[in-house]
């Protein structure tokens, strides 16, 4: 009776999910369970944010230079740090006295959120800013600490913060990945892992672009014309069906059928989102693009593609840092030059970013953060630079459900260790995916016999930086 019966029960539970409005909305594919990159779970509560546009500060900007004034280092220039607070073992030992930053702080807009003259346009929009300044982080190396930035873990392998957001609300775009890494010309010190889908089906790990010219490496089609490039398509579908059914499914099989699929959709929508010839003349100089800065217009076009991929459905965008002649924001000398070149690339991009979103309707869907892996030590390294300082930093959150306008946390009178309202990387990480609609406890992936989750079994969400 079962046997005979087995299809009706299916018939059965596919009328009443019919029933659902939210299943009237999905594709077929995508309702019947055979689309790409499905929700591992789906929302658990409201969405604030439907998207993430990640502006990764590659190399750790000093947060007393930033978004965190101390009179104290002003008052103090020169003295030595030991005698007045207690230094921590850095990454290179060599500590030099107390530097007073080079730059002066302004307070700016409604809010009065003091921003220093590194970032003059980011200042205009600071009544849009949820700045946190007791963010912390358990590595004071790059490598690991890049790995615990963008996967919740300090080891190589973990899914990225966008693999995970992919996996629980799965993607709306069919033409695009559902995680893009636009490199402006850095790939961060631990690899192509920091965008890895680890444990994760390997449809999940991001896809990195360039901002320029095809975006995509190979994506022309070689053949002479659809129709064979179809043909061509179905016959290795079909040989890797009988893989399947010969050996069972496996993740680097299904994957790479789906690739070859994504692949080919993106043949026509990867030109469209990455050709800037339809955006307006005033919108691109607004952005940057034409800057006498080379830096600047890469990370313009960055930035302006970003918000054409989120446009299109795109759920989570990551933003690399270009090259601007030296180091990234990793000042271990030459403090002063270095950050104002690092500054001067993204400053106006990241402030015209801001703005397009506000005027079009999408900032408050789209949650823009900015961080890098760690901070920079209020005493010098040698005489002009800063070392790693993973005790106390800043980040902000835009829009998404951030609170606007905020500051949350504090670090002490040296601008070193986080002394009010902590932060550790997996609240933050809660917090990001809380305004994704996403409860941290609850997105969980089977492996290696327990159930993972991008906060391991840490984090809180941070309540009082969300609007």
């Amino acid at each position: 009776m079962l046997t005979q019966c087995a299809g009706g029960f299916g018939a059965v539970a596919l009328a009443a999910l019919q029933t659902d409005p939210a299943f009237a909305e999905l594709t077929p594919d995508a309702a019947l369970g055979t689309g790409d990159q499905l929700a591992g779970h789906g929302p658990h509560h409201q969405v604030r944010a439907k998207n993430v546009i990640f502006l990764y500060m590659d190399g750790g900007p000093s947060q007393v230079d930033t978004f965190d004034p101390k009179p104290m280092l002003d008052k103090f220039n020169g003295k030595d740090p030991g005698d007045l607070f207690d230094v921590e073992p850095t990454q290179f030992n060599n500590n030099g006295t107390v530097l007073a930053s080079p730059w002066k702080f302004k307070q700016y807009g409604q809010s009065g959120i003091p921003v220093s003259d590194l970032f003059p346009h980011v200042a205009e929009c600071v009544d849009e800013l949820a700045v946190i300044r007791s963010m912390t982080s358990g590595f004071p190396e790059h490598t690991f600490a890049n790995y615990f930035l963008h996967t919740g873990s300090g080891l190589q392998g973990r899914p990225s913060m966008g693999a995970w957001v992919n996996y629980g609300l799965g993607s709306e775009c069919q033409e695009l990945p559902g995680f893009v890494v636009l490199n402006g010309g850095l790939i961060p010190p631990g690899g192509l892992d920091c965008f890895g889908s680890g444990f994760l089906p390997a449809s999940y790990q991001g896809s990195v672009f360039k901002p320029s010219g095809t975006g995509v490496a190979n994506i022309q089609r070689t053949e002479s014309s659809v129709a064979e490039q179809r043909s061509k398509l179905d016959l290795i579908s079909q040989l890797d069906g009988l893989a399947t059914k010969q050996f069972g499914k496996h993740d680097s099989l299904e994957s790479a059928i789906r690739n070859y699929e994504l692949a080919y959709q993106m043949q026509m929508a990867v030109p469209d989102v990455m050709s800037l010839a339809d955006e307006p003349a005033y919108l691109k100089k607004m952005y940057g693009m034409e800057a006498k800065y080379e830096p600047t217009k890469i990370y313009a076009a960055q930035c302006l593609i970003a918000r054409r991929m989120i446009e299109r459905g795109v759920r989570f965008v990551e933003l690399t840092c270009p090259q601007v002649g030296g180091d990234r924001w990793d000042q271990h000398s030459n403090l002063k030059a270095g950050h104002e070149n690092n500054a001067r690339a993204v400053d106006q991009p990241i402030a015209a970013l801001l703005k397009d979103l506000r005027q079009r309707g999408l900032l408050d869907e789209t949650l823009v953060v900015w961080a890098g892996e760690f901070g920079r030590t209020p005493f010098a390294q040698g005489k002009n630079g800063r070392d790693h300082n993973q005790f106390g930093f800043s980040v902000w959150l835009a829009g998404g459900g951030a609170k606007a306008g905020t500051i949350y946390g504090a670090t002490d009178d040296w601008g070193y260790k986080a002394v009010e309202n902590r932060v550790e990387m997996h609240d933050f990480h809660a917090t990001m995916l809380h305004l994704m609609g996403v409860d941290h406890t609850r997105s969980t992936f089977r492996f290696s016999g327990r159930d993972m989750r991008l906060t391991d079994v840490h984090g809180h969400v941070i309540e009082e930086v969300i609007g």
